[in-house]
């Protein structure tokens, strides 16, 4: 069987594999993007787009009037029975406005824009890597016309959370450090149209008794929301809250005009778990480099991980491209070098932001106390959502401070 030879194969078409696929082929390198699955394919994600993602998207030339965008001017959150909404800040880099679409279209049109580029995509194709030694020698192409063999000289894993790929290299994924959890479900509403992206701070069941978590609805546009609900690991008793509960639980936060009735339900739920705040690794092995969620590349303060992924996979294809050109594939190691620099400390205060959360009287009290103070509350929603200006960066390093100090005195889950 003679083996295929692109020059970089990407494994994984959903954000993270889409964006490196589209640098790489825009860089004049010989891509091939392969897919699991074929689009459309649904996924379990909220679906909004925070500035962070539309820069991204925008970067790569996203047409952002197609059907089934919607935008948002920014997040309004609920807790305490109290209200507050927030436009997206102003910011020197990232745009002041989000969005909401449904994964499965939007995955489907990035991939086109990585084959707009001139990458190879190939879906409904199941890779596995072929080892020797520690590097990728190979790797097995399973399709409905068979098994092939390519060889190319790097693969950029980007293969979700499941790491399916990754795992078969090494990779796992540090158990000491939280996890996500997180469920969504598509409902008509007669809100659809709204114009902000809704967050619920504190989940409580139909009885009024408070759960861990927070949930959400983004309006799509279209007639339909996306409503979900997450919660974090360092939660006491997170294991035994099961989706079910959490969903039910939405459905007694929000408020009735959202419309979140079993009568309404378009969907089944669909779940999943995500590893964050940089919780994965190695990121970088031989000849290959990981991007998005499979690199544990998910926001810890609020489970985002489409930004990451976008940004982590335009960031692999920089350091792919460098190493390529100059021959020398020990070059990728400042791939690792520039997560840890980019992302480390951000990353750090939010794992130790998730700990101090995880006891609901903690939480409590935080969201009392932040939801009566405005100008809290909008610096908070600039920290959750990775918006602090780089002027601010003195600010999250102090903020890292007083969360750490906070956590050392509350127990590990």
């Amino acid at each position: 069987m003679a083996a295929l030879t692109p020059e970089v194969l990407v494994v994984g078409g959903g954000p993270a594999g889409a964006a490196a696929a589209f640098w790489l082929a825009r860089g004049g390198h010989a891509v091939w993007l392969v897919e699991k699955h074929r689009y459309p394919r649904a996924k379990a994600c909220g679906d909004g787009l925070t500035p962070r993602s539309i820069y991204e998207l925008e970067a790569m030339g996203f047409d952002f009037t197609v059907p089934g965008f919607h935008r948002c001017r920014g997040l309004r959150a609920v807790a305490g029975g109290l209200t507050l909404e927030f436009d997206w800040p102003a910011h020197p880099v990232y745009p002041d406005w989000g969005g909401v679409m449904r994964r499965a279209d939007l995955d489907e049109r990035v991939a086109a824009l990585a084959v707009g580029q001139g990458a190879t995509l190939r879906s409904g194709v199941e890779a596995a890597p072929l080892l020797e030694e520690g590097r990728i020698d190979a790797v097995s192409l399973r399709g409905p016309e068979g098994v092939e063999r390519a060889r190319p000289r790097v693969v950029v894993v980007a293969d979700g959370a499941l790491r399916r790929f990754g795992r078969a290299l090494g990779v796992h994924r540090d158990r000491r450090l939280p996890i996500g959890v997180g469920a969504r479900a598509y409902f008509s509403s007669p809100r659809s149209d709204d114009a902000f992206m809704e967050s619920y701070l504190d989940l409580h069941d139909a009885a009024g008794a408070v759960l861990p978590g927070y949930g959400w609805v983004f309006p799509l546009g279209d007639g339909a929301v996306n409503a979900g609900v997450g919660v974090i690991s360092t939660f006491h008793r997170w294991r035994e809250v099961n989706t079910a509960q959490l969903m039910a639980a939405l459905a007694a936060t929000a408020p009735p005009s959202w419309g979140l009735s079993a009568e309404a339900s378009l969907s089944e739920v669909r779940g999943g778990i995500l590893p964050m705040g940089s919780s994965v690794g190695p990121t970088v092995g031989p000849n290959w480099v990981l991007a998005g969620d499979c690199a544990g590349m998910v926001n810890p303060f609020n489970g985002e991980g489409t930004a990451y992924a976008y940004q982590t996979g335009r960031l692999a294809a920089e350091h792919v491209h460098r190493a390529l050109a100059a021959g020398d594939l020990t070059l990728l190691q400042s791939y690792r070098h520039e997560l840890a620099d980019r992302f480390g400390l951000y990353h750090r205060v939010g794992r130790a932001f998730s700990r101090v959360i995880g006891r609901p009287g903690v939480m409590r009290a935080l969201t009392r106390v932040g939801m009566r103070s405005r100008p809290l509350m909008e610096w908070a929603l600039r920290v959750m959502s990775d918006m602090l200006d780089p002027a601010e960066r003195g600010a999250g390093a102090a903020a890292y401070r007083l969360i750490e100090q906070i956590a050392r005195v509350i127990p590990e889950p």
